[in-house]
């Protein structure tokens, strides 16, 4: 990319956006080139914060322009690496992009700017009665944008699923400047192409998401939450088999009791039940789906009595261990993380894979393993690993779950960490289509270049 006439493109896009939303601050463009584990650094030469999607258009007109790399940054919760610059990048950020519409009650959707935190909008449907099909613990920082880019998942995927579910329109600004909007007023739109869904999941390689329009759900009158302790791994995937079919299933989650003894040490935050392993199931209905837990528990083998909780504070407490893991996994430093799915079968045997490779490669670390049990969507997060013990963990920890029948990515996204994976995943076929597509809409390859394509 050309790096010849910074001050011209700069001059260019503080004419697009305005002064003050345009920095070269050295201090600044350092914070935002490192990724949310710490671990990955890369290096930008300016930051523009475009208000709209005209002003999105203009941005990516210029680089295009000056021939100029773009890493699009949304609250840069990326695990993999998806928005660290890598040639000397503009960062466009859409912290910006903060419209949120009146909540439609009737239609049950709210029209959000790519930049707005998920939390605004769990909020804002809240108080209209309604509750948003995702969530995250995130929840704070994690952008409505980036989260689509990524077809992120989450705690609420078991009863709503994933982001793609989620979404029913889109404004997206493609490579060349133009503009492209979808947002239909009915629910069975199927006119042509289903555009929306070719940039949910691309990481924001062939367009720029600047807003959208989310499903909302009614809230279930009826909660109860549980926590059981296993001491057999396939005893609980077994479990969590049964129970992702109840129609009245809201969570399904997966904690490591290592992960949960880490929570009690460090956290002072008590473990409700005993077990290597821990499953907390969530139900809601418009009925009391109590007697129903009391029922799908019977007879499973776990560890003493679960812990229930069927207020708001009992349920708090139930989901506080799980939601401490994002502080767990931080106690020894920046974990080194993977983001999988696996076949339900192959989960326990990954676990005692993952768990002895890891013992072999870097003694010391401590490999933790806790997700959305209902998909197979799991989060392996070796603690204490430092940078030279990664190089020899990764490719075996990738070549490991292909082994197993698993995904190298599944609600993360690849980013620019698994790039070099993809084919583990994906024919040679798939990727020359995808390649197709991202040549189709960006010739010249300067959107997001270090994600997704070697």
């Amino acid at each position: 990319m050309n790096d010849t006439a910074p001050t011209a493109l700069a001059q260019r896009l503080r004419a697009a956006v305005g002064d003050l939303h345009v920095s070269t601050d050295a201090d600044v463009l350092a914070g935002r080139s490192v990724d949310w584990t710490g671990r990955y650094r890369g290096h930008a030469q300016l930051l523009v914060r475009p208000a709209d999607a005209t002003e999105v258009s203009a941005v990516l007109t210029a680089c295009r322009d000056h021939r100029q790399a773009v890493t699009v940054q949304g609250g840069r919760t990326s695990l993999v690496a998806g928005t660290v610059p890598e040639h000397g990048d503009v960062l466009l950020s859409t912290e910006r992009l903060t419209e949120l519409g009146e909540v439609d009650t009737v239609e049950r959707r709210i029209r959000v700017g790519a930049g707005v935190p998920l939390s605004r909008v769990q909020h804002a449907a809240a108080g209209a009665g309604l509750v948003v099909g995702i969530d995250l613990a995130a929840r704070e920082s994690a952008t409505i944008g980036g989260m689509a880019a990524t077809n992120a998942g989450g705690l609420r995927t078991v009863r709503y699923g994933a982001m793609a579910q989620q979404v029913l329109g889109l404004e997206i600004v493609l490579p060349d400047g133009s503009q492209v909007r979808r947002h239909s007023a009915v629910r069975a739109d199927n006119t042509g192409y289903d555009l929306p869904a070719l940039f949910i999941g691309a990481e924001g390689t062939l367009g720029v998401i600047t807003a959208l329009d989310l499903r909302l759900y009614p809230v279930p009158a009826k909660r109860i939450t549980a926590v059981c302790g296993f001491d057999d791994l396939d005893a609980l995937v077994s479990a969590g088999r049964a129970l992702r079919d109840l129609e009245t299933i809201a969570a399904l989650e997966l904690i490591d009791g290592r992960a949960a003894g880490l929570a009690a040490q460090h956290l002072e935050l008590p473990v409700p039940v005993p077990g290597s392993w821990l499953l907390l199931i969530e139900l809601a209905s418009e009925a009391d789906p109590t007697e129903l837990l009391a029922d799908a528990l019977g007879g499973l083998p776990v560890c003493g009595q679960p812990a229930v909780g069927v207020d708001t504070l009992g349920r708090q407490r139930m989901w506080r261990l799980r939601e401490s893991m994002a502080e767990v996994v931080g106690i020894f430093g920046p974990p080194l993380k993977f983001d999988v799915a696996l076949p339900l079968s192959a989960i326990s045997a990954f676990a005692a894979d993952s768990t002895a490779l890891v013992a072999r490669t870097a003694h010391e670390a401590v490999p933790v393993l806790f997700g959305h049990i209902g998909e197979g969507n799991l989060h392996l997060n070796v603690l204490g690993c430092d940078t030279g013990q990664e190089s020899r963990i990764y490719t075996a920890m990738m070549e490991l779950i292909a082994t197993h029948g698993g995904n190298v990515s599944s609600e993360h996204g690849v980013g620019s960490r698994k790039r070099g994976y993809l084919a583990m995943s994906r024919q040679p076929s798939d990727i020359a289509a995808m390649r197709t597509l991202k040549s189709a809409l960006d010739p010249t390859g300067y959107l997001n270049p270090a994600v997704l394509f070697d």
